[in-house]
């Protein structure tokens, strides 16, 4: 059996290593990277570190808007599907090459599974919604990730090939907080001391893409009163130059260039408390158990903010500031997203709905 494993972006990445060590264990494996995230920090150092295989075809689509981005991963996945004629296509998360991939696999008449399905924001604004309802909308096989996801799915009326799994970026996670531990000397290089610091992570759209958000987000990392660092993600980069906002941020905002896998992990444990956007990072936030304070009005990891690890906040220099204040580890941590099954699991589910 050959199984297309499509990702593009630094999450997927991660969630896709466990299970393409799964599946080269009893089957063809087919990576195809669509080039969304394209640079070597964002992308290359990513599969030198997870020991990724290389892409059997990468599609070099690089950094566009939406609609040209999507359409051009439509046009070059179509024949790499084609050529590499797989019985499961495999998705990751919800960005657009989650879109893209989906579509394409549709069209061309071949079984998907959605690996991350089930998640709602219930903010159709946000183009990581509309990507996620479109991939479970056309997914044979869904892997999701909590109770929550599931019954998502089902008030939309998907009940068959609904599965929980336990979340793979658990796995990746506990190896690489060793590893970084060894090999990582961020904190050295950048003079950081542990539990000294504020990490920072702002990349999504609605706050990169309006100036008032973006400048709000600016002006409560420089009023924390803390040192903070800020590893700038390149479209949060353009987006700063351009409203020249980042001489704005202050002496104690360390502005950054984006880091590797190992010493993201080894900030993320260090930090006293965490300011995100990233879905991602919510969640090692969350298992690393250090506070995190989610810079939008909703999040699909709503079990984050129940078990009062996660604070969501507004864009809004004043909230940001008081939600840094107040982050303090201490409440209970359930265990959130480790049930169901494995990325072993995962693949014998490929193989028992094998069409």
């Amino acid at each position: 059996m050959t199984i297309a494993s499509i990702v593009g972006a630094r999450p997927q990445f991660i969630k896709a290593a466990p299970l393409l060590r799964a599946i080269a264990q009893r089957h063809r494996s087919a990576l195809i990277h669509s080039g969304q995230h394209y640079d070597a920090p964002m992308s290359d150092v990513f599969f030198r570190e997870l020991s990724l295989p290389a892409p059997d075809v990468h599609l070099n689509v690089g950094s566009q808007p939406h609609g040209a981005q999507t359409g051009a991963m439509l046009i070059a996945l179509e024949p790499a599907l084609a050529d590499a004629k797989p019985d499961w296509v495999v998705v990751y998360g919800d960005t657009n090459t989650t879109l893209a991939g989906a579509l394409v696999a549709s069209k061309l008449g071949i079984p998907i599974a959605h690996v991350e399905a089930g998640l709602r924001s219930f903010n159709r604004r946000m183009p990581e919604e509309i990507n996620r309802l479109v991939a479970d909308t056309l997914a044979d096989l869904r892997f999701c990730p909590s109770g929550a996801a599931v019954a998502n799915l089902s008030d939309e009326g998907i009940t068959r090939g609904v599965h929980r799994a336990a979340d793979t970026m658990i796995d990746v996670l506990a190896e690489s907080v060793a590893r970084a531990k060894i090999s990582s000397t961020i904190l050295e290089r950048a003079g950081l001391k542990e539990k000294q610091f504020v990490l920072a992570t702002i990349h999504r759209a609605e706050n990169t893409d309006d100036v008032a958000r973006l400048r709000g987000v600016v002006d409560g990392l420089s009023r924390a009163g803390e040192t903070v660092v800020w590893p700038v993600h390149p479209r949060t980069r353009q987006a700063l130059d351009a409203a020249g906002l980042a001489s704005a941020a202050g002496a104690r905002v360390k502005l950054v260039d984006p880091l590797g896998h190992l010493d993201m992990v080894r900030l993320e444990s260090a930090a006293r408390v965490i300011v995100t956007d990233s879905g991602g990072v919510q969640k090692e936030a969350y298992w690393l158990g250090v506070p995190c304070v989610t810079v939008r009005d909703e999040t699909e990891w709503v079990e984050t903010v129940e078990a009062g690890w996660n604070t969501l906040v507004a864009a809004d220099g004043d909230a940001i500031v008081a939600a840094i204040g107040r982050a303090a580890a201490g409440s209970p941590r359930p265990p959130l997203y480790a049930d169901g099954l494995s990325a072993d699991g995962i693949v014998r589910c490929l193989e028992e709905a094998r069409p």
